[in-house]
Formats: structure tokens, sequence, C-alpha cells
């Protein structure tokens, strides 16, 4: 693979994470001033402003509405209409890193249902890597040593949505067209989250205020659009690594503009919590690299034993 197409994947995969963490801390910003319900629906409204960049040259728009598998579509939809709004009030009602942690619990449910529903094969490796982000959540938590409250579970369900979305597109497989992916994650919330916000959503004041709901959507859909260029570029157990970028700003975002400090415990189970997601990027690395060395010298083996053709 060409170094400078892997490390431009790279590069993009940490725009993409800057971009979901700056677009979470706009959430964070509006808490108090709008419903979380009509905060998650404006990120579908302003993620629309991306569909050109995202559009293949041979698709249609109409593939937003025409979906290869329509009972993924609709998992994924309601998916990201879950984790969307429970991201939203999560981020509201917790620091940033307690929030965070909580989410990173993703690849362990995306583990269980990948065993239970696809009845794929998982290594012990990615059974540690699992099991010790747990154990860092729960450090984090310390349950029963302080009390939880909605803004946890919202975070719970944020992971568990986010999973089942991750087994909805692998159901899905790879011939659905990018655009049906991306109009998925935007017809969830603005079909979910707009029925939900009519009972307590108003019109919003203040430029300000218009221009947290603009960062937060837009951000979160360009963040989208990085990633599916990042996954073009590098294979995905490169990519998933700055994925735990997002932690570094979520922790700088709670001490110099929410002015939110963390304890000696939290940060010990932010670091155990990183360090889970660690092990399983380095094996998945070390796999790769296998895979690499071995073709090379398969490669090499077939041109040295060729014998040219004398004619």
């Amino acid at each position: 693979m060409n170094m400078a197409f892997l490390t431009s994947g790279m590069m993009l995969a940490f725009a993409a994470f800057s971009s979901f963490s700056i677009s979470d801390a706009y959430s964070k910003l509006l808490a108090g001033q709008l419903d979380p319900f009509e905060v998650a629906f404006s990120g579908g409204v302003f993620g629309f402003l991306i569909i050109p960049f995202i559009r293949n040259k041979n698709e249609s728009y109409r593939d937003i509405f025409a979906p290869t598998h329509p009972l993924m579509w609709v998992v994924r939809a309601v998916a990201t209409f879950a984790a969307t709004a429970a991201s939203v009030e999560a981020f509201m009602l917790l620091p940033m890193p307690e929030a965070l942690s909580l989410m990173f619990l993703m690849p362990l449910f995306v583990t269980i249902l990948s065993v239970t529903l696809l009845h794929e094969k998982v290594s012990g490796w990615a059974w540690l890597s699992v099991i010790l982000g747990f154990l860092g959540v729960l450090i984090v938590l310390r349950p029963g040593m302080r009390a939880l409250h909605l803004g946890h579970l919202c975070a719970l369900v944020a992971a568990i949505a986010n999973a089942v979305g991750v087994i909805a597109y692998r159901l899905a497989g790879n011939d659905t067209p990018r655009l049906s992916l991306f109009g998925s994650s935007l017809f969830g919330p603005l079909v979910g989250d707009g029925a939900l916000m009519l009972a307590h959503a108003h019109w919003p004041h203040g430029l300000k205020t218009w221009m947290f709901l603009f960062g937060y959507g837009f951000l979160a859909a360009l963040g989208q659009l990085f990633m599916m260029m990042a996954t073009a570029r590098a294979p995905a157990n490169r990519v998933a690594l700055p994925q735990y970028s997002q932690m570094l700003w979520a922790v700088a975002f709670s001490y110099f503009l929410f002015h939110q400090p963390l304890d000696g415990w939290t940060f010990a189970g932010i670091i155990v919590v990183t360090l889970s997601g660690m092990i399983n990027w380095i094996r998945q690395h070390v796999l790769y690299e296998e895979l690499i060395l071995k073709e090379h010298r398969a490669a090499r083996l077939r041109a040295e034993t060729h014998v040219p053709d004398r004619g």
C-alpha cells in the first residue's frame, strides 16, 4: 500500500474524530437553551449540506430514498436517531470525558452482537479488549459509591444504538450506495427527533445559538464525510486508532471550556478504557503487518522461481 495514501487516510481519520468532538462540544454548549431533541434534529437538517460531496458520479439523489436493503435502512435510521438523541442528552448532563467513556463501550456491544447475530468468531484478544474497557467504565462510574442518573443511561443507550448501527451496516453488505447509507443517518434524527421535539421546541433566538446549532449539525456530517474518505485510503484497523483522540479533546474541553475538572479515579478509568481500545488495535495492526509480509514473501518467491520464456 502506498505510504502517502495511507498517511492521508490517517490524517482524514484524525480530522473526522476532531469534527465529531467539536460537534459534541457544541451540543453541550446548547444545554439549557434548547430541547435535546431539537438539537439532534438540527443535525439532520444541516447534514444535508454534505450530501453533494458524498454522492458518487454514478449515484442518483433518489438513492437516499431507495435503499438496497430496506429493513437494514430502517434499522440504521432508528439506531442513528436513538444514538444522536441519547448522546446529545448525555453530553448536556455529564462531563464530556465521563460521557465518552461510557460511549466507548460500543466495541463491547458490537462484539456481543457479532457473536449472537452474525455468528462471527471473536479472538481472545478482542474479548480481553472489551472486558478491560468494561472495567475501565466501572472505575469511572464507581457504582454504589456515587449516584448515577439520566446522563449515564443516555450515554449507555448511545453506545448500544451505535453498535446496532454497525451491525446493520454489516448485514446490508457492500452493495449499498453511499447516499443510501448516509441518508439513513439523516432521516433517523429528522423523523424521530422531529416528532419528539414538538412538545418543547421553540424557535432558536440569537446568532450565537444558531452558530452552535450549525456547528453541531454540520461538523457531525463533515466527520462522516471525512470518515468515508479515510476508509477508502487506509485499512479499518488504522482508521480506528484516531478514535481515541476524542478523549483528549473531551478532557481539554472539560477543563478549559466547561470548567469541569476530573478526579483521579475518573482519570484512571479513562486511561484503562483507552488502553482497552489500543490493545485491540495493536493486535489488528500486528495481524495486518503479518499478512502484508506474507504477501511480499509470496511475491518474491514467485519472482525467484519464474523461468522466462526463451522462445
